[in-house]
């Protein structure tokens, strides 16, 4: 008995099956993308202490070397700037 009903059913759920749509759905997927950066170069300053002769003073030397220092201090900043930039 349940054979026969089996095998009455079974077209039945194969039509009801075979008729039901194909469920559409738009799935938004999030890749990073690769983008070139693109950072201004960072020029090397006309240093301070490069025109410093042996004849000069000590006073002279030592401001000269003080203030190179404050360039190359502004100039690393500059760097890490421009490094950390596209990060």
């Amino acid at each position: 008995m349940f054979q026969k009903l089996f095998l009455a059913c079974f077209p039945l759920f194969l039509v009801g099956c075979a008729t039901q749509e194909p469920v559409v759905r738009t799935v938004l997927v999030e890749v990073p993308v690769l983008v070139p950066c693109k950072t201004q170069e960072v020029t090397v300053p006309s240093w301070a202490a490069t025109g410093l002769k042996r004849s000069d003073s000590l006073e002279v030397k030592v401001r000269a070397l003080l203030a190179e220092r404050r360039q190359r201090m502004g100039y690393e900043r500059e760097l890490v700037a421009a490094a950390t930039a596209c990060h």
